[in-house]
């Protein structure tokens, strides 16, 4: 696109004719370019430093005393994370372990008294009323805190400054409904929105002060930038599976591993340090609630699953089992992805009829639920409790893997042992060792059948809700029915069946190997489990990878994220750079007439302008950098108006300082709408030059795609100037943004272009190819 062809968008016109006939001139060049420009109202984050005069004269300026506050605030800031993280986790433990423990107690004792009617209303009363508050809070005052938040999350750090996913309202919602979600019986799990919690927690404290609540520390304000914020939030993020799941070590690999884009050293030790005062903050209220002061929560709100007393020896056909156990756990964890992947499409339909009807959709899932949880167990018979009398049975008064609903004394119903406790205690119950045939095997396809069919039906719904728990629960339950067929020949314990048969479905589901391998061994306390672990992790993800992406890859593109891949897609490689530069592009002279930068900002919604100096400013046409659009809007604001086309000079360092152009918190920055300019000053000119980044990262026009893509993800960028490689032509070609990398785009504009999709179809084959091997190896 040449030069020329852009005067109409950079000049302010007033000859008719002249514009009749540049609109003939750039009809016939840009009319395709026009068509096919990416217009998308999620924007990208400024993770790139801006290097202008502004920038280089405030480090300058700075004292090594400045620099050093700089460095302690950020370990400040981490401390704080994972205190407040900590904190946050404690009232979710206690919160939920007291509710939930004050609704099934009350459900048993009226199960006691032969009053089951009462019993069923009670249960689904209490249910009904906590999913309602939960989805309430979610549909009347933060929709974003709806969902497990781990996407969100995800996008955020890859570059997408999705709305509201972060504000304090999104915070309290999602901290209050995902203790009520998860206390109404919902298969959910309250860690997933511990990791959204933890960023918000994050990125609260990295607003950089606050004008409206006198927070103008100067300390604050170096942190009125996306790139510092973007590092805290993944301390956030590693806080919140620590505080989930018990686990620094594997917080701080399931921020590296799924959650952050950009990673490096000094970030890995803020991190770790954050999920250290976590842990520390966590067992220091352990040993407070372990006295009894904290109601069930000293039972085991803080989930372990302690297997360490089962032995761990294996031998060549428990490998063989372990093998198919992975294999069973990445189909069946494709086959949740895909079925979570078609529910969430219907529930986005169903969610635009307004928030009521939210409501409405999560009172139905919750009283679904009820029924499953309280009338399954009634297909269950009655099995005698265990002649050691060092176990206490039947369970009344708390938590356990004895549950007598309806039978009479000295029995216990399995199902119910499962269904009625909290979630956390029927994984426990699950992977509890040295209890083979504590559990029916068709209690346990009964109970395996309910959960992964309720776990996909929830998620998608008006509440704040995790899939990690859920995935644990299903692949807990189907690894000990695995262990049951299996063991005539294999001398592996039934809970160690149960944790593999979690992991594998983890990684089926999730596609993470490391961090859910440290994670596991963190909540089970058993490194020799370590080579099981391992193994079935990467049997099951290399399974599922075969039908289609994880879980959270699928929300993320459902949610209609601009996400950039680790990799390029193979299509790329076919393309270069200016293949999908979208167009017409608007640059600015480098002193530039106030009417023509305002008419560009209130015309379009670009984010970076070009600036171009043209003689008589350089000897020929050269590109000075790119000047952002909040800038601009600083710059206008303060009316550093000239009526001659001249340099600033200091003038400018006097009038305006680096943190003017800060970024403002939660997104409240000035405005088109509240610049006030006047008619006489629209012929003026403005020094653009302060302003400028004078180093942004360039590519040549030639440059395969799938190059500038990788690099745009690895340095965090917003935009990447497209150069022309001949000389004599203008001296920028277009400018590269996320959505210009996103399929969508690309194929819109080059249609013959086929993708590489996933063929799901071949899962039902082994779906159904399963039970005959199964059958044919438990036989041998």
């Amino acid at each position: 696109m040449n030069r020329e062809e852009n005067i109409g968008n950079e000049l302010d016109i007033e000859n008719e004719e002249f514009v009749a006939l540049l609109s003939k001139r750039v009809n016939t060049t840009s009319q395709i370019a026009i068509v096919g420009s990416n217009i998308c109202p999620i924007e990208s984050l400024d993770y790139e430093i801006v290097e202008n005069e502004l920038f280089k004269q405030d480090w300058r300026s700075r004292k090594k005393v400045e620099i050093f506050q700089y460095v302690i605030l950020k370990w400040a800031f981490a401390l704080l994370i994972g205190l407040f993280t900590g904190l946050v986790g404690i009232f979710n433990n206690i919160a939920v372990e007291n509710l939930s423990g004050f609704k099934l107690l009350m459900t048993t004792n009226l199960m006691i008294q032969h009053k089951y009617f009462k019993a069923f209303a009670a249960f689904a009363g209490c249910n009904v009323v906590f999913a309602a508050a939960a989805a309430a809070l979610c549909a009347f005052i933060a929709p974003a805190a709806a969902g497990s938040g781990i996407p969100e999350v995800k996008a955020y750090l890859n570059g997408v400054d999705a709305y509201s996913i972060l504000a304090p309202g999104t915070l309290f919602v999602k901290i209050f409904g995902s203790v009520l979600g998860v206390s109404a019986g919902f298969v959910v799990g309250k860690e997933g929105p511990m990791v959204h919690t933890g960023a918000c927690i994050a990125s609260i404290l990295g607003q950089g002060g606050s004008r409206k609540y006198h927070l103008t520390w100067k300390w604050l304000r170096y942190f009125k930038n996306d790139r510092d914020r973007r590092d805290l939030i993944t301390c956030g993020a590693a806080a919140g599976v620590a505080a989930a799941f018990r686990a620094p070590v594997g917080g701080v690999l399931f921020a590296l591993e799924e959650a952050a884009s950009w990673w490096r050293s000094a970030l890995l030790w803020r991190t770790f340090f954050t999920t250290a005062v976590v842990a520390i903050v966590l067992r220091a209220f352990i040993q407070l609630c372990s006295t009894g002061r904290c109601g069930l929560f000293g039972e085991g709100g803080l989930i372990m699953y302690d297997v360490s007393a089962a032995a761990a020896r294996y031998s060549g056909s428990d490998i063989l089992a372990v093998i198919l156990l992975g294999t069973i756990g990445g189909i069946f964890g494709s086959l949740y992805n895909y079925l979570v992947d078609k529910v969430l499409r219907v529930y986005s339909i169903l969610n635009q009829k307004g928030a009521a009807f939210k409501v409405c959709l999560v009172i139905i899932i919750s009283l679904l639920t009820s029924c499953c949880a309280y009338g399954l167990p009634w297909l269950a018979t009655c099995i005698p409790c265990p002649t050691d009398e060092s176990i206490s049975c039947p369970n009344t008064d708390k938590s356990g893997n004895y549950k007598s609903f309806q039978c009479p004394p000295g029995y216990y119903n399995d199902l119910a042992s499962l269904f009625l406790n909290t979630n956390d205690d029927a994984i426990r119950n699950l992977m509890s060792t040295s209890t083979v045939k504590e559990f029916h095997i068709y209690t346990l396809f009964i109970f395996f059948a309910a959960v992964f069919c309720l776990g996909i039906i929830t998620y998608g719904i008006a509440i704040p809700s995790g899939l990690f728990i859920p995935v644990i629960l299903a692949g807990a339950c189907y690894g000990r029915l695995v262990g049951r067929l299996f063991e005539t020949i294999s001398k592996l314990d039934a809970g160690l069946f149960a944790l593999l048969g979690a992991a594998s479905f983890l990684g089926g589901t999730m596609r993470m190997t490391v961090s859910l391998c440290v994670i596991l061994l963190e909540l089970t306390n058993d490194l020799l489990l370590l080579p099981l672990v391992m193994l079935v992790l990467l049997i099951s993800k290399s399974v599922a990878d075969i039908f289609n992406k994880g879980v959270y890859d699928q929300i993320v593109k459902l949610k209609g994220f601009p996400y950039l891949e680790a990799h390029a897609e193979p299509y790329m490689k076919q393309l270069v750079a200016l293949d999908v530069v979208s167009g017409p592009l608007i640059t600015f002279s480098g002193i530039e007439k106030v009417g023509n930068i305002l008419h560009a900002l209130r015309t379009t919604g670009h984010n970076g302008f070009p600036v171009i100096d043209d003689p008589p400013l350089s000897d020929a046409p050269e590109l000075c950098g790119i000047v952002l659009r909040s800038h601009l809007l600083v710059l206008l604001k303060g009316k550093a108006f000239s009526k001659d086309r001249i340099f600033a000079g200091e003038e400018i360092f006097h009038r305006f300082a680096v943190f003017d152009f800060a970024k403002a918190g939660s997104g409240k920055g000035i405005k088109v709408e509240d610049l006030d300019i006047e008619e006489e000053e629209m012929d003026m000119y403005i020094d653009l030059h302060p302003i400028t980044n004078t180093s942004p990262y360039m590519v040549v026009e030639t440059m395969s795609l799938a190059k500038a893509a990788i690099l745009f993800r690895q340095l965090g960028l917003r935009h990447m100037c497209v150069v022309p490689k001949s000389q004599g032509r203008p001296p920028i070609v277009g400018i590269l943004t996320r959505h210009d990398f996103m399929p969508e785009h690309i194929l819109g504009l080059y249609p013959h272009i086929k993708p590489h999709k996933y063929n799901f179809d071949y899962c039902w084959l082994f779906v159904f190819c399963l039970p005959s091997v199964l059958f044919l190896v438990v036989d041998d």
